[in-house]
């Protein structure tokens, strides 16, 4: 508790699709071991690390496992602020990651070795929940940004926007966000699929399911442990210690309360207009989009820099660094997935993005 904590960076890369297959594309991306990854193409040779790689084989659970997302739910229960967030150009594999495949339903679930980090960490929380002998209760928020527009999507009706405002105690946070509880696994994955069906979409050239918003679903926990247990943050940078709002316990046997979030952030597609082939709306959503990915890229170029030559971050430049001042250069505990593309022809953003996800492992935070 206090002491500086890296971002932790990881590196998922997908498979080439048979579109590229057939038309001939050459991988360029290649997984060295030990968190390494290597860039081979005309002009471009380029090694980059990070904490963890994984290539096109790699299962949903060993991303889950490899990631570290297993003690960001642990941290998460013991009171910390903790966020995971997919990034990436469209059609890199973001939304997959965290959630597994698009076709699901409530009424077709998907197959359990295709869930992503989302379900996995819904049911790693409720079981540690259960194993820790903890009295949790756990609630959800969902929303979506689009057009710099900060929309519900747990509310019924149609989407309305929200008004994002500031205060010394919370920071920045929305007001009349309608956070839902629940008890069971089905409950928020329910949630889940009913929010992520009301996310703007749209089909164009390089992704025929784009998401045209970023959306952030928030699990909110409280907890009054009944017994002690060890600290989990192994693997974080982070030792024995208590996080959250600490409140008196009477009689002194159980530990104090706690109150923790663990954040799923999935940031829309970074794209080049001419590429993916918009026009009209899909175009103004574009550009929308490519302002706030390069407002947060200018947040996390600043924030890599020693604390004594930092400037003024600038997180009012856009409504998604707003909200995600705190788990950037706050008090939490962040972990990023990078994910990319092997294919030639989307060499440009994947280096892009590579060097986008290097930049950020400079990023400190004192969770």
């Amino acid at each position: 508790e206090g002491r500086e904590t890296r971002l932790r960076v990881v590196l998922r890369v997908r498979p080439l699709t048979c579109t590229e297959t057939r038309r001939g594309d050459q991988q360029v991306v290649h997984s060295l071991g030990d968190g390494a990854v290597h860039v081979s193409a005309a002009r471009h040779d380029a090694t980059f690390g990070f904490s963890a790689v994984f290539d096109a084989g790699a299962s949903q659970e060993a991303v889950f496992e490899g990631s570290g997302m297993r003690q960001l739910v642990e941290l998460a229960i013991d009171g910390f602020s903790c966020t995971v967030f997919a990034f990436g150009q469209t059609g890199s594999g973001k939304t997959y990651t965290l959630m597994g495949p698009l076709a699901q339903s409530e009424t077709q679930p998907a197959s359990p070795a295709l869930l992503g980090l989302m379900q996995r960490s819904f049911s790693c929380l409720l079981e540690q929940s259960r194993s820790r002998g903890s009295d949790l209760a756990l609630s959800a928020s969902y929303l979506e940004i689009y057009n710099e527009q900060v929309r519900d999507l747990l509310s019924p009706g149609p989407p309305c926007a929200l008004p994002l405002r500031w205060s010394k105690t919370r920071g920045f946070y929305v007001e009349n966000q309608l956070s839902v509880e629940f008890e069971s696994l089905e409950a928020i994955v329910s949630l889940l699929l009913q929010g992520s069906q009301r996310r703007r979409t749209s089909a164009h050239a390089l992704n025929r399911h784009s998401s045209r918003s970023h959306a952030l679903l928030t699990i909110h926990i409280r907890s009054r442990a009944v017994s002690a247990h060890p600290a989990p943050g192994e693997g974080w940078g982070l030792g024995a210690r208590r996080g959250g709002t600490n409140s008196p316990t009477a009689g002194g046997s159980a530990c104090p309360s706690k109150q923790g979030t663990l954040c799923f952030v999935d940031l829309a597609g970074s794209e080049r207009v001419k590429e993916t082939g918009s026009s009209g709306e899909l175009s103004v959503e574009a550009n929308s989009i490519n302002r706030s990915l390069l407002a947060l890229g200018h947040c996390i170029s600043l924030l890599a820099k020693p604390r004594g030559k930092r400037t003024h971050i600038p997180y009012r430049d856009s409504k998604l660094t707003r909200l995600l001042a705190r788990s950037l250069g706050g008090s939490g505990i962040t972990l990023m997935v990078a994910c990319i593309s092997p294919s030639s022809r989307c060499l440009s953003e994947t280096l892009s993005t590579l060097h986008y996800a290097s930049r950020a492992r400079r990023v400190t935070s004192r969770p």
